[in-house]
């Protein structure tokens, strides 16, 4: 059983899910988890492979969502990121980083796709 807050999470990567094939994005891999760590959904755009994050807010007590991508937070992303390319022998591909903010998980949502959002971050 889920409790609220992981209720809200796949809600909103459902949602997230739902906006980014209405956007042309081919969802490849859902919640892949590797030893390092986990990539909320891996899509193809155009040629791209593409790791996005997805970010959601109840409230904009926080702030806005798209800013809880933390510098730390990246450097996790991408050393997910790097560990899942070298595992599907995918190094030679073109890749991004994306972030989709969504403003509640409610079917009103503000959804916002932030493309290219941060590079390839370690050490």
């Amino acid at each position: 059983m889920l409790n609220n807050r992981q209720q809200f999470g796949k809600e909103s990567e459902f949602l997230a899910v739902r906006y980014l094939k209405k956007n042309g994005y081919k969802i490849l891999e859902q919640n892949y988890r590797n030893k390092i760590g986990e990539i909320d959904i891996i899509a193809k755009e155009k040629g791209t492979l593409v790791f996005v994050e997805v970010k959601a807010r109840k409230t904009h007590i926080f702030g806005n969502p798209k800013w809880a991508v933390t510098p730390k937070k990246q450097r996790k992303i991408s050393m997910v990121a790097l560990y899942y390319l070298k595992a599907t022998k995918q190094t030679h591909v073109k890749a991004r980083f994306d972030v989709v903010a969504l403003s509640s998980a409610k079917e009103n949502s503000q959804i916002e796709i932030i493309k290219n959002a941060f590079e390839l971050a370690y050490g």
